[in-house]
C-alpha cells in the first residue's frame, strides 16, 4: 500500500510539473532591438512562459525563412507588406478575437487596414516612418529632402538603412514616382541615381543606425523614426526630417504562423503586450508611433512632444507587396553594391 502510495504520489508530481506554466516556450521572430527585455521578463514571470526572441533585420529574411518551412516560430513581426504576402501564401494562422481582449486598447486609425482588412490575422505593434537625421551642429545646409542628403560634399557621412527597397523608393520618389509604383521602366530610371547614391554612403545599418551618428561617425543619415527618437532624445541637436519629396510609413505587426506549436502562448503575448501599461514599456525604450491609445495616455508629455515618434503629417504612404519585382530591386542593389 505504502509502495503504491509512494508511486502515486511521484506521478501526481510528475504530472504537475510536466503541466507547470515554466515548461511552456515561445519562439519569437522579430526585428532587432524592438521588443524590451522588461517585456520578456514580465510576460515570463506572469505566465512562465519562456520567450526565445530570434531577430532578423529585414522583411525579406523574415519572408526567405517562412517560406523555406517556418515551423519553428510561433509568433513574427513583419510589416504591413510582407504580412500581406503572408496572408496571400496562407503562411499565417487566424486569430482568436476571444483571447484578445485587449484589442480595444488600438486605435481606430489601425485597425481594418489594407494589408488586414478584417484584422483576422495581424495585431499592430507599433508603428512609424522613414526620414532623415541631421547633427545640426556639423551640417548648417537646409536638409528638407533626399536630394540635400545625398551630395558629394556629404561623402562619407551619410547612414542609411540596409535595406534595399527603401533605397530603392527614396530615389523614385526624387523622380515623383510613387513608392509602390515599381516597374521595370521605372528601376532603369532609378538605378543611376542610386548608383551615384551608393558612392556617397559610409554605412548600411538597419539594426542600429543611431550608433553612428551617436558616434560622430556621420552627420546624415536616413533611418527608421524610432532610432531617431533615440537621437533627439539624447541630444537636441539632432532634427528629424520627412523628405519633401515622399516619405514611408510603416505598420509593424504581430502574427502566428499557421505551422506555430504554441498558439494559445502566442495570443497570450499579444495580449498582454496590447496592455496599456506594457506598450508604454515599448515605447519607453523604442520610441516609436504607439498604435495602442491607451497605452499613449501614459506617456509624458516629452515623449508625445517628441518629433520622431509623433512627427508631423508628411507625404506618407505604405508599402504594398510588389512581387517578382522585389526581387529585381535585391538584383539591383546587390550589383551596384559590388561595384562601389
Amino acid at each position: 500500500m505504502t509502495s503504491l502510495h509512494t508511486t502515486l504520489s511521484a506521478f501526481l508530481a510528475l504530472a504537475a510539473a510536466a503541466a507547470l506554466p515554466g515548461k511552456e516556450e515561445l519562439n519569437l521572430f522579430a526585428w532587432s532591438e524592438y521588443v524590451p527585455q522588461t517585456v520578456l521578463d514580465g510576460f515570463k514571470k506572469e505566465t512562465g512562459i519562456q520567450v526565445n526572441y530570434e531577430t532578423y533585420a529585414s522583411n525579406e529574411e523574415l519572408l526567405s525563412k517562412l517560406l523555406a518551412g517556418g515551423g519553428a516560430y510561433d509568433l513574427v513581426q513583419p510589416s504591413d507588406y510582407a504580412a500581406e504576402v503572408m496572408i496571400r501564401q496562407k503562411l499565417l494562422a487566424p486569430l482568436d478575437p476571444a483571447q484578445l481582449p485587449n484589442l480595444k486598447n488600438l486605435g481606430a486609425a489601425f485597425r481594418h487596414l489594407p494589408h488586414d482588412p478584417g484584422d483576422q490575422y495581424t495585431v499592430p505593434y507599433m508603428t512609424g516612418t522613414v526620414g532623415i537625421v541631421v547633427n545640426t551642429d556639423v551640417v548648417k545646409d537646409p536638409i528638407k529632402g533626399f536630394k540635400d542628403v545625398f551630395q558629394p560634399k556629404f561623402k562619407d557621412r551619410i547612414v542609411v538603412l540596409n535595406d534595399n527597397r527603401e533605397i530603392v523608393t527614396w530615389a523614385l520618389y526624387t523622380l515623383g514616382i510613387t513608392a509602390n509604383q515599381v516597374s521595370a521602366d521605372n528601376l532603369v530610371k532609378a538605378r543611376p541615381i542610386v548608383a551615384d547614391w551608393i558612392k556617397l554612403i559610409k554605412v548600411f545599418d538597419s539594426d542600429s543606425p543611431k550608433t553612428a551618428l551617436l558616434n560622430g561617425d556621420v552627420d546624415l543619415g536616413v533611418v527608421w523614426s524610432g532610432e531617431a527618437a533615440i537621437l533627439w532624445k539624447e541630444n537636441r541637436k539632432y532634427k528629424y526630417v520627412l523628405a519633401e519629396e515622399g516619405a514611408h510609413q510603416f505598420i509593424d505587426v504581430l502574427a502566428i504562423p499557421v505551422a506555430a506549436t504554441h498558439k494559445e502562448a502566442a495570443h497570450k503575448f499579444i495580449n498582454y503586450i496590447l496592455r496599456p501599461e506594457v506598450s508604454k514599456l515599448i515605447s519607453d525604450e523604442f520610441p516609436y508611433t504607439n498604435p495602442n491609445v491607451e497605452a499613449r495616455k501614459l506617456l509624458t508629455p516629452e515623449q508625445l512632444a517628441n518629433p520622431a515618434s509623433y512627427p508631423p503629417t508628411g507625404k506618407l504612404e505604405t508599402f504594398h507587396d510588389i512581387g517578382k519585382l522585389a526581387a529585381d530591386i535585391d538584383r539591383l542593389m546587390t550589383d551596384l553594391k559590388s561595384g562601389r
